[in-house]
């Protein structure tokens, strides 16, 4: 009876300590944590210490750099070490960039001559070498690691070819840029060999991951995400792309004409090859010859700044039939850099495809990614699976309006505002000082007149009383807020005393305020064309001196609210100081004022107009 009852003693004992090791062994397993469709900072993920670090190769199909052999991109990792100690396997929050390991400085002569005739020829420019950033380890970035692990993520980053330790050559919008990250997906997915270092043999493998991979970054970062999910690749499920460039020749050129982004005059896609080009000394003198001095150089076409397949092939939109991902895109209605209508193109026609998509602006500069909650919730549903609804919301449109903070947007159904209706705008005489912008054709044949001289800037020219350098229509003070959401549209019919000109055209609230604290105060949107390519912006014509063409294009996108008491003004001249060629002063321009027209998009449409404006 007593070898009974010690027997069953220690037996009860035996499963309590079970038990309880059982107990500490369930509440101790680390795993995601969801909450309103989001996922949560898990205690467990965020402690940085125990973060496992680790470098890798990983090889792609192509060979950029002529050295006989395949191309391997760089690759970092930092993951929970729950993924080693606790056997767990995450999803992949992955951002590649060619700015990881350091840029070229900003010394004289990098960028190409501006001060020329429109279809001469710029003097050489100096050819800057990037200094490849120091450090013990080959180190590539920490972003996004604080913002997504301790939520449940690996975050992965790589470096493009020809930069950082990367092989390959640079070649800005060329093939290896979207099969480089496509490779690292592969990576992930099994379906790719990544190696412990860059001319090793021994492989490494991705244990941890899910296979499901989200990609973000901004501007260059965040062109990289769409060139990725444009090969189709399995694995990818969801990118957000804040403020990325989608067309190089949208980026360098635009309806024809040779036009700068904002804040880096003469800069062209040779600059940037320059600017980015951190890869191994012992390859750049190959990489140079090859994809700067003789493809860049043989097709970018400083001249015309014609539309053609080299520059085609280097835009995103022409390449989304494989496309699969879901898409949240970010932009701000006034990137003068990377302009909004990089991500309006891409939406629409990922829309169009069927894809989920929403859409988020603001109303600032370059970047700006969405509220972290907006971009958990997209990562949650498409990485982790939960059924949040994202992709069912009835709101696709997020727009920050004015005055608030970028982390409350306003929702609508969508962009541009389903309410708008387009209104077509005539012009009326006085355009030297100020005429008028009014819904009425005018009643007879008009002409109106001005010089080009780039030593005005638009602002000046905006702000002058009077100017023979440009023509400023101005519609009645605003009774009531005017919401403009779309696409504002030119067709003008003008002539030129010379062979070329620049043509330049702002959208502007008036009167112009000096003390303006919002970037939204004084400018609407804007666009730029070349009258020689009134046909088709891929084959320019000389204008005949004193004959009248007809030009039609978009300015960028925009959704703004114009305050009551503000007159909206269209502002017509020739070469824009921040942005175009500067030629000479002396073109001389006219403008047919009856066969000229602004399209504008506006919530309510003309019966709201007529009725608070006109």
């Amino acid at each position: 009876m007593l070898k009974t009852l010690k027997f069953n003693f220690i037996l009860a004992l035996t499963m309590a300590f079970s038990l309880q090791s059982f107990a500490q062994d369930t509440t101790e397993k680390a795993t995601p944590i969801f909450k309103d469709g989001e996922a949560q900072i898990v205690e467990a993920f965020n402690s940085p210490e125990k973060w496992i670090h680790h470098d890798l190769w990983v090889e792609t199909e192509f060979d950029t750099d002529g050295d006989g052999d395949l191309d391997r991109m760089h690759v970092s990792v930092t993951r929970p070490e729950q993924t080693d100690t606790e056997d767990l396997r995450l999803p992949i929050i992955y951002v590649t960039s060619p700015y990881f390991a350091g840029v070229a400085g900003d010394t004289p002569g990098i960028m190409w001559d501006v001060e020329r005739e429109l279809g001469g020829k710029s003097k050489q420019r100096t050819h800057p070498e990037v200094k490849r950033r120091a450090a013990q380890r080959p180190m590539i970035s920490f972003s996004h690691i604080k913002k997504w692990l301790p939520r449940g993520y690996i975050v992965v980053h790589s470096s493009s070819p020809g930069t950082g330790y990367s092989d390959g050559a640079p070649t800005c919008g060329g093939p290896n840029e979207s099969l480089a990250p496509k490779a690292v997906i592969d990576w992930l997915c099994g379906r790719a060999k990544g190696y412990t270092k860059r001319n090793g043999k021994k492989e490494v493998k991705a244990y941890w991951s899910t296979g499901k991979v989200g990609m973000t970054g901004t501007s260059y970062n965040g062109t990289l995400p769409l060139a990725a999910a444009t090969t189709g690749v399995d694995g990818l499920e969801v990118i957000i792309p804040i403020a990325p460039n989608t067309s190089y020749y949208h980026y360098y050129r635009s309806n024809g004409l040779v036009r700068s982004p904002g804040g880096y005059l003469g800069e062209d896609i040779d600059v940037l090859y320059d600017f980015i080009h951190s890869g191994d000394e012992e390859n750049r003198a190959h990489n140079n010859k090859v994809v700067r001095d003789t493809d860049m150089l043989n097709n970018m076409d400083r001249q015309s700044g014609d539309y053609s397949d080299w520059w085609a092939a280097r835009d995103y939109l022409n390449q989304m039939d494989n496309m699969k991902a879901a898409l949240l895109m970010s932009h701000g209605f006034n990137d003068w850099n990377v302009m909004p209508e990089h991500s309006y193109r891409i939406y629409k026609a990922a829309k169009d495809k069927g894809l989920p998509t929403q859409i988020y602006y603001h109303q600032n500069g370059h970047g700006g990614p969405p509220p972290i909650s907006m971009m958990n919730k997209w990562f949650t549903k498409y990485l982790h699976g939960v059924d949040n609804g994202v992709d069912k919301e009835e709101n696709k449109a997020y727009i920050v309006r004015e005055y608030d903070d970028p982390s409350n947007p306003t929702a609508y159904k969508d962009y541009p505002n389903p309410n708008t209706q387009d209104i077509v705008l005539h012009l009326d005489a006085g355009g030297n000082t100020s005429g008028s912008l009014t819904l009425d054709k005018p009643n007879s044949e008009t002409t109106e007149s001005f010089v080009d001289d780039v030593s005005f800037s638009g602002e000046d020219l905006a702000k002058a009383k009077n100017s023979k350098n440009r023509l400023l229509y101005v519609t009645p003070k605003l009774q009531k807020d005017i919401h403009i959401s779309g696409v504002p549209k030119l067709t003008i019919t003008l002539s030129s005393s010379k062979p070329a000109a620049n043509l330049s055209v702002w959208l502007v609230s008036l009167p112009w305020d000096d003390s303006a604290s919002k970037i939204t105060d004084n400018i609407i949107t804007r666009g730029w064309a070349d009258p020689k390519n009134h046909k088709s912006i891929s084959k320019e014509e000389d204008l005949k001196p004193g004959k009248f063409y007809t030009v039609s294009f978009d300015l960028q996108p925009d959704d703004q609210i114009i305050k009551a008491g503000q007159q909206i003004g269209l502002m017509i001249f020739s070469s824009d100081k921040e942005f175009t060629i500067h030629p000479k002063p002396g073109t001389e321009l006219t403008v047919e004022l009856h066969n000229t027209t602004l399209t504008l998009p506006v919530v309510k449409g003309e019966d709201y107009y007529r009725k608070f404006v006109n």
